[in-house]
């Protein structure tokens, strides 16, 4: 009895459909943030809480299910220790055929005392409108800060959407 139950269990596992995670990279370039407001946090020098939005652009567009990134705006809180910065925040891109995608990201970075600086982190997919309703998987990016707090990242990572279940006929 138990040989046949993992027989049956293991078939059972061969048929059901597997997603396969689609590979994607693309460069995103953010200008100078619209908000830029920070305040300081009296325990120590150099200790600050920052919030930003800023629009960006995607110069090397991310495709995903044939559709390509077009726009987004990005929302982050960062703290700061010194030269050194944890953040977290939200990107949401608008794609050519004008359904959305959004990540929710964290990272770290190095700051100069001109501002300028690296930073890199992980990303996640939380949501997605039309074609991309029910996207999952996540990945990486790296990049650069200008002094302005423009940025440019690289982004790699993997993605897969599972089509909605068809809806049963009453």
């Amino acid at each position: 009895m138990r040989k046949s139950m993992a027989v049956f269990a293991m078939l059972s596992a061969l048929t059901l459909p597997v997603a396969a995670q689609t590979k994607i990279s693309g460069k995103l370039s953010c200008g100078k943030p619209d908000v830029n407001s920070s305040a300081e946090v009296p325990d120590a020098a150099g200790h600050v809480v920052a919030l930003t939005k800023a629009a960006c652009t995607w110069p090397t567009a991310l495709e995903i299910e044939g559709a390509k990134t077009k726009s987004a705006v990005d929302v982050g809180v960062a703290e700061v220790h010194g030269s050194s910065v944890k953040s977290h925040g939200y990107n949401v891109s608008t794609m050519d055929n004008g359904d959305k995608v959004s990540v929710s990201y964290e990272g770290t970075a190095t700051s100069n005392k001109d501002g300028s600086g690296t930073f890199k982190g992980t990303w996640k997919w939380i949501s997605g409108t039309g074609k991309f309703k029910g996207i999952k998987g996540g990945g990486t990016y790296k990049g650069t800060q200008a002094a302005d707090g423009a940025g440019m990242a690289d982004i790699e990572g993997e993605y897969t959407v599972t089509p909605p279940a068809a809806k049963k006929a009453k």
